[in-house]
């Protein structure tokens, strides 16, 4: 009877503590969601307010194009009807040129005949008869000559005020180039300062990221089990976990902890406006694991991985700089099948990046 009740208080007092376990870890996947998720809308919400200034500077642009296209083709008309004046202009100058000719002849023709009347000693009255019609049209080719002049000052008036014109049209084009090319100039050293302000960001993130990485070879280079794939570091699971489990060992946790002094001591460094992030993730072999706590290697992977950030968190590497990611057996650093291959490919990945 004591026996089967010790075996009764045993089996009560268990359960709950692997439902506090998967709460919190629950909630810790919750709380690394919800984070990634407001990190992508304010993300989200600052691309869309730098494209929506360019779009309204390119409206602008567009419209200033319109406007200038508009003034080109007042400016061509103008240029036609200008061109047309001036070939009226030039045909009421020949013309002018014919009548005087023909006026000219006439002249001669009245003084050849007036000689020829002396000369046959015509009458005094027929002579005045004709002085007086030679005075006549003489008045008439005046009066023909002074409409000529009239018309012409009227076309020159016309030309002048033409011109007057095309100069004002002419500054306008001018003051809407000078505004397009401010506009322009003032587009392009906005694009100039955000691209130098994003590669000073970046340039600053990758001095961190090498001086980290210096640091942290230097550190595990005595572990021949960690090795080093381009901007990452591998631990194998071995080292941290044991088969089928995502609880850290004794080995694993002295690891980590030189990992955490090293990160709170670069972190101490870097600006709060860079964005970085200690990105985990979790890796298995392609030998399927189906066990009541882990039925894929989707959630063993994931574990380790949520195990290693929150063994960090209790050495005060700030939360909202790490994240956890499970990928499973599906991105293998090696294809083959061996047991040395196999255990490779079971590792835990530590890159320090931005989000």
């Amino acid at each position: 009877m004591i026996g089967s009740r010790r075996r009764t208080r045993s089996n009560i007092n268990v359960w709950p503590g692997y439902v506090d376990a998967l709460s919190a870890l629950l909630m810790l996947i919750i709380f690394m969601l919800l984070i990634y998720v407001v990190s992508q809308l304010y993300l989200s919400q600052t691309l869309s307010d730098r494209d929506s200034e360019l779009a309204r500077l390119n409206s602008q642009l567009a419209e200033i194009s319109r406007l200038l296209g508009l003034e080109q083709e007042q400016t061509a008309a103008l240029e036609e009807e200008m061109a047309a004046v001036q070939s009226s202009y030039s045909e009421s100058l020949a013309l002018n040129d014919e009548l005087r000719e023909e006026l000219d002849e006439e002249r001669a023709q009245r003084l050849a005949q007036q000689y020829n009347a002396e000369a046959q000693a015509l009458k005094v009255e027929d002579l005045q008869q004709a002085v007086s019609g030679a005075k006549a049209e003489l008045q008439e080719e005046e009066q023909l000559t002074n409409a000529q002049r009239a018309i012409i000052q009227r076309l020159s008036n016309q030309i002048a005020a033409l011109q007057d014109q095309l100069s004002r049209i002419t500054a306008a084009l001018r003051l809407q180039e000078d505004l397009t090319a401010e506009k322009q100039a003032e587009l392009d050293e906005v694009g100039k300062r955000l691209n130098t302000l994003l590669a000073e960001r970046v340039n600053e993130l990758e001095r961190y990221q090498s001086e980290f990485f210096g640091r942290l070879r230097e550190i595990l280079q005595d572990n021949e089990n960690i090795r080093i794939v381009g901007d990452r570091f591998l631990l194998p699971s071995e080292l941290l976990f044991a088969s089928g489990s995502a609880s850290l060992g004794a080995e694993g946790q002295r690891e980590l902890d030189k990992l955490a002094e090293l990160l709170l001591d670069v972190a101490s460094e870097i600006p709060d406006d860079i964005d970085w992030i200690l990105r985990i993730d979790g890796h298995t072999d392609r030998i399927p694991i189906n066990t009541e706590e882990f039925p894929s290697n989707w959630e063993l992977s994931t574990a380790r991985a949520v195990a290693v950030v929150r063994y960090l968190a209790a050495q005060e590497v700030p939360e909202n700089r790490m994240v956890a990611a499970g990928f499973g057996e599906f991105f293998p650093v090696d294809q083959g099948s061996s047991a040395e291959a196999l255990q490779r490919n079971r590792r835990i990945e530590i890159k320090l990046t931005d989000r």
